[in-house]
């Protein structure tokens, strides 16, 4: 018992080790050389270490924005109260959320083979954050749940959502890209899905996106990080000119942080310190998914010849360069328009991340495109910030306060806003 003990502790109970373990059997299965084995699973475990320390950034940052818009919009009360944050979540529930990925992957693997929905999962950051944010909505609800039950919940429901999200979407992936070959696994499903359906409804696509010629001065506006920077930066900015200008003790004692610098100078880099954050978690997710997929894919090809893969949402912006532009300016607009409208309604500060804005809507915008042309593609835009918008504000209000209300600030996406009260009510019931 003391042996098993110890093995619970330090290796399941450590979710970098967990992880380098998973990629080490992928990789030994694989036959890999001992070069790119030993390569693989040590690259995958600093990976998943980056992300905790990307995290702490981007939390301290989250720190100064929320109050800041909470005293522009006159709202009273704490911020966010008192919650776990990512990095003692990962601490403690990090193996949890590993292991069932992991296993999550093999029922993945499994419907695949033996079903006729023959579609692999393979975008990994996505399945990491998803459970991470399924397991905080059910720990949040419960409380008190086992270690195992945890991992059998999550590996069972990512399972089947990894096999049926792509096969809901093929028809209108089938239309993007002209082919068969490949399928989207992203958690910007379900706003693909309403952009293409409004699209057809009130769109046009004889009006199609790819007719019409952007500017080269809109070209920056593809580097999601440059674009999480500028927006941030602008937003910090005008928080911190109105509180100035205010001068209420709230807004007195606000400033009083930047110490003796310029708090308007304080903010902005706060602005960029957060697209740093952000930048150093994306860094660790591609190192450590960088190694977990190819173990994955491995086991996959073997068990199921000729599957498809789903894969992450880029694989779809080729088909419609400009829609990927409209889609992102139609969620920008929409974000915008939610950060104002929440704050000034219902007390809620919106963070508008760019990450996800970005990624949705330009998916959305290409599937938008798809059935209803410029039109399609900027109401899928605006969807996907109406989505995340009420979506953010539901889950870090609702189902995530007490563990990672933080994370659904700039982690959570689209899937997961609209799936995360089905996974309360489930977890609430059994």
């Amino acid at each position: 018992m003391e042996v098993i003990s110890w093995i619970a502790s330090n290796i399941f109970g450590v979710p970098a080790i967990l992880l380098g373990f998973i990629v080490l059997l992928g990789l030994l299965l694989q036959k890999k050389s001992a070069s790119q084995t030993i390569s693989g699973t040590f690259k995958a475990m600093i990976g998943f270490l980056i992300i905790n320390a990307g995290a702490g950034v981007i939390t301290g940052s989250l720190g100064i924005f929320e109050p800041m818009w909470k005293e522009v919009f006159g709202i009273e009360g704490a911020s966010l109260g008192k919650f776990m944050g990512q990095e003692a979540f990962n601490n403690e529930y990090g193996s949890a959320v590993t292991l069932a990925m992991f296993i999550g992957f093999i029922v993945n693997v499994l419907l695949a083979r033996f079903t006729r929905f023959k579609y692999i999962y393979l975008t990994g950051h996505m399945m990491f954050w998803t459970t991470t944010i399924f397991a905080g909505i059910i720990i949040d609800t419960t409380t008190d749940v086992s270690f195992g039950v945890l991992v059998l919940f999550l590996s069972v429901f990512m399972g089947i959502y990894w096999t049926f999200q792509p096969a809901i979407v093929q028809p209108y992936m089938r239309k993007v890209m002209g082919n068969d070959s490949i399928a989207l696994g992203h958690t910007s499903a379900i706003v693909a899905l309403l952009a293409a359906w409004f699209g057809k409804w009130f769109g046009n696509k004889e009006n199609d996106s790819e007719k019409i010629k952007l500017p080269k001065g809109l070209e920056f506006l593809r580097d999601s990080n440059v674009i999480t920077a500028l927006t941030m930066s602008i937003l910090f900015l005008v928080g911190a000119v109105v509180l100035t200008v205010k001068g209420t003790p709230g807004a007195e004692e606000l400033i009083a942080q930047s110490g003796d610098q310029n708090f308007i100078i304080y903010s902005i880099i706060q602005s960029f310190t957060f697209a740093a954050g952000i930048a150093v978690v994306l860094f660790g997710v591609k190192m450590f998914i960088g190694e977990i997929v190819p173990a994955f894919n491995g086991i996959a090809t073997k068990l199921v010849p000729g599957a498809k893969p789903a894969l992450d949402a880029p694989v779809v912006f080729t088909a419609a360069p400009n829609a990927v532009i409209l889609g992102f300016l139609g969620a920008f607009a929409g974000g915008l328009i939610w950060l104002v409208v929440l704050g000034g309604t219902i007390g809620y500060v919106f963070v508008p991340t760019m990450i996800v804005l970005f990624f949705h809507g330009a998916t959305a915008g290409v599937f938008g495109n798809s059935t209803g042309g410029v039109r399609g593609a900027l109401m899928g835009g605006f969807i996907t910030a109406t989505v995340v918008a009420w979506g953010q504000y539901i889950t870090v209000r609702m189902l995530l306060d007490s563990t990672i209300p933080d994370t659904a600030m700039w982690a959570a996406d689209s899937d997961m806003f609209v799936l995360g009260p089905i996974i309360k009510l489930i977890a609430s019931l059994f």
